[in-house]
């Protein structure tokens, strides 16, 4: 047995305690930051295309990739709160959270829905 912990443990938490979003776990979490500063750039990248008079189709070029990157972010999102959040809810025995994760989960669904 080592000394050290599970690269998805929470620090402070007791061990084998799972993280409290699927995402937490080191390998996703690190993989959505980097995810989200490269996002960052591209919208200061829009940014300067306007400040510079850039032609409008080469802005909306990279507007269109910045709102994809954020979908595929928002995706892997909620495919780790599924696979997370809600089944540990399920799984839990206990219905009344069991009901609040999957309602919360279709006002989730719903809302990514009406963005498109």
């Amino acid at each position: 047995m080592t000394d050290t912990a599970p690269a998805d443990a929470v620090p402070g938490a007791p061990a084998g305690t799972p993280p409290p979003y699927g995402y937490v776990a080191a390998k996703n979490k690190e993989a959505l930051i980097n995810r989200m500063r490269r996002i960052e750039g591209q919208a200061r990248g829009i940014e300067k295309m306007i400040t510079e008079d850039r032609y409008c189709i080469d802005i909306l070029t990279q507007i269109a990739a910045v709102s994809t990157a954020l979908e595929t972010v928002a995706g892997i999102l909620l495919d780790d709160h599924v696979h997370h959040c809600v089944r540990h809810a399920l799984s839990s025995g206990d219905e009344a959270v069991a009901t609040e994760k999957t309602e919360e989960l279709l006002q989730a669904v719903h809302r990514f829905i009406r963005t498109r």
